[in-house]
Formats: structure tokens, sequence, C-alpha cells
């Protein structure tokens, strides 16, 4: 491997597609190393392209102005950051020489949840909830029949748990569906019906696929929910070894069908020793903003370094670390920010102010890092330092 010098005619350069809070420390991990990174997302002055050298506004779902980027870019990487993306077009690409992260057609199989669920079941062979798909709304009440309640309804195209609710009752049903309709990502209307697991916890199991030290894993990360997005979380997650050997093989079959180099997050559902697969991202994942805390090298160094063939040690450096997020309340433009100094008198905390231009109901703003002796005192510590911080609009 061979860096360039940014902004010069050798630059070795990454086209970061989508440009988000991940997206953001991502690229400043690139930055570090010497990295030109070329920022694209919908709106202006999204966060990572408030720190990258360059940066576009496209319709991410429309192939020819991605295109157009990438041949008048030529980057060395294309990182997909985002789940409403052209796909198909990536696949394209890739095919004419460029070199997508982790590959092609991770990234497709994962934008979509019908690709991801029928590899995961169907040809890799791995445990899942029972599902079934619907692109009507007659065809959505049958497969309701058919699962039974509870159940889990998403769009298909979603991410952070946009559209995302659990039917517990009849009269639930079609308001479940509008709900994913208004809510989807991407084109078309189609939804999952997933069978309820009555697990005990969730995890995400970070999953690096390296050139040259095979496939390695991070401690499990718990976390926690609310209406289907990423609001806390936690490593490590204590779990039997029987289980967390189960989830590692789920994990690394899964990634192995995908291929390419770099960090999967893969969410798995846990109840005693038994462990269900449930999704996969082929890039950091938020509930891994904890490891800017918890590990040696987090999970955005980690992805970064996996793509350029170094070498990744994806150990924890404290006992314990957790994350907490923070939210807008309402609709705004050029948020301020209130708490920072209470925030940061708690021991061992830190917090990250993402920079988004714009606020609006629940949008996530922020995130308060912490660690701990225990686990229960890193939550704590982040919960309270979360809870300083007033996003105001």
């Amino acid at each position: 491997m061979v860096i360039g010098t940014p902004l010069a005619h050798n630059a070795t350069k990454i086209l970061l597609l989508g440009s988000g809070e991940l997206g953001k420390e991502f690229a400043i991990e690139a930055l570090r190393l010497g990295i030109e990174v070329v920022a694209v997302d919908s709106y202006q002055h999204a966060p990572a392209q408030q720190v990258a050298q360059r940066y576009y506004v496209i319709d991410m779902k429309d192939g020819k102005q991605l295109k157009n980027i990438v041949y008048r870019e030529k980057p060395d990487f294309i990182v997909p950051e985002i789940e409403a993306i052209d796909t198909l077009m990536l696949l394209e690409l890739e095919k004419e020489g460029f070199n997508v992260v982790p590959s092609a057609k991770a990234t497709n199989y994962t934008m979509n949840r019908i690709g991801i669920r029928r590899l995961a079941a169907e040809e890799v062979g791995l445990k899942t909830s029972a599902y079934r798909f619907a692109s009507d709304i007659e065809t959505y009440k049958k497969a309701i029949k058919e699962i039974g309640l509870p159940a889990v309804v998403k769009p298909v195209m979603s991410s952070s748990g946009k559209g995302q609710s659990i039917v517990k009752k009849e009269d639930e049903i079609e308001k479940a569906w509008h709900y994913a309709q208004e809510n989807a990502r991407g084109k078309g209307g189609e939804v999952i019906i997933e069978e309820f697991i009555e697990f005990d916890f969730e995890i995400t199991l970070l999953t690096v696929r390296t050139q040259n030290q095979g496939t390695l894993f991070c401690e499990p990360i718990g976390h926690v929910q609310v209406d289907g997005d990423y609001w806390e979380s936690w490593q490590p997650q204590p779990m039997s070894p029987v289980a967390l050997e189960k989830a590692k093989e789920i994990a690394k079959k899964i990634t192995d069908a995908l291929g390419g180099y770099g960090i999967f997050g893969c969410e798995l559902f846990v109840k005693g020793d038994e462990v269900w697969f449930n999704e996969i991202s082929p890039r950091p994942h938020d509930t891994g903003m904890v490891t800017m805390v918890s590990q040696y090298m987090s999970e955005f160094e980690l992805h970064l370094r996996a793509i350029l063939g170094l070498t990744v040690d994806t150990s924890m450096s404290v006992p314990a670390g957790a994350s907490y997020c923070f939210h807008a309340s309402d609709w705004g433009v050029a948020p301020f920010y209130e708490g920072l100094e209470r925030a940061l008198s708690i021991p061992g905390t830190k917090v990250r102010i993402f920079g988004k231009p714009t606020t609006r109901p629940k949008r996530r703003m922020g995130v308060a890092l912490a660690t701990g002796n225990s686990i229960e005192e890193a939550r704590e510590r982040a919960k309270s330092a979360a809870s300083c911080m007033k996003v105001i609009t």
C-alpha cells in the first residue's frame, strides 16, 4: 500500500457515498492517513462534507449522476455509507474496474432486505425468524395471518429503524403497512413481515474481513432501540460462550458469502444459547459508535485499515464502554447546543456533535460516550452526559 498526497496528481482517493455521522468519523480516519476524501450526499453540508476536501450534492438513487462523479473523480475506493444508493450502478462500475467497498455484491444484497434475507436463510442456511414479502396490501394481510401476531413489519429499503413497527393487535395491521410505505427508502413499496422472536437481547457483532489476518471479531455490542432506531449501546455485552461462538460462526458465514474487505455490522438475536441472524450492514454500524471510546481502534479505523490491507486490532482498551444519543425535538435550521460543560464534567465522558445543518423531531444530533469499570457505570455515565445536552432550534 502506497499513499499519495491529497489534492495532488498522485492522491489516494476515497469517494464516500453518504456523508452522515458515521461517514464523518470514517473520513476523519482517512484524512489522518493522508487520503483524499470526496463526500457525496443528497443534501448540502452533511457531516462528512464538513471535513472532506470536496463534496457533491446529488440524488443518490440516480445512477447516471453517480456514474458521472465516479468518472470525474476516478477514486481508488468507492465506500458506500448509506442504503439509498443505486446499487445496480455500483455493480456496473465494479465490472468496469472500480473498487467498491467491501464489494458491489455485498452492497447490493444488504441495501435490500429481500436479497440479504434470502441469501442468509435460503443460500447460506442461517437460522432466521420466519418471514414473508409483500408488495400490495392484500398479500401483506395474508402474510400477517401466516406469520401470526405479534409480527415485525419493515420496508424492504430503509435504515435506522425507519418505517419499522411491531404489530400486536388486529387494528394495528393497516397502520403498520402505511407507516412502512411512508418511511421506505429507495424505489418500490415492498415490505418484509417477520416472526417476532422473544429474544433475551440483541447484539451487533462487528466483523472485520481482512486481507492478511482472516476474519476478526470485536467484542459483542449490546444496544437499546426506540421505535426501531438505535438509542443506546454498550460493549461488551455479556453472553454465554456457546452463544458467542454461534454468533461468530453466523457472522463469518454471511460475510464470507458477501465477500470483500472491511467491517460488517452483523445484527443477531440471542436467547440463552440460541442465536438468530437478523440483518447485516457492510460498513460501520451506528451502535458501533461506542468503539470510539471502548477499543484501541474504533470501527471506523478498522474499516479503513481493512480496506487498505493494513494490520488491525479489534481488542478493547477499557473494561467497558457505552454510548447514548441525544436528539432534536422539533424542526429547525442551524441549531444551537447547550450543556457541553456539564456533560464533559462527568468522569470518563466524551461528546460528539454531528453538526447536521437541520433538525426534525427525534433526529439524532449527537452522541455521548463514556468508559467505566463496569457496563453499568459506563451506561450511567453516557446516559447522564447525553441528558445534559440540549438541542435548541
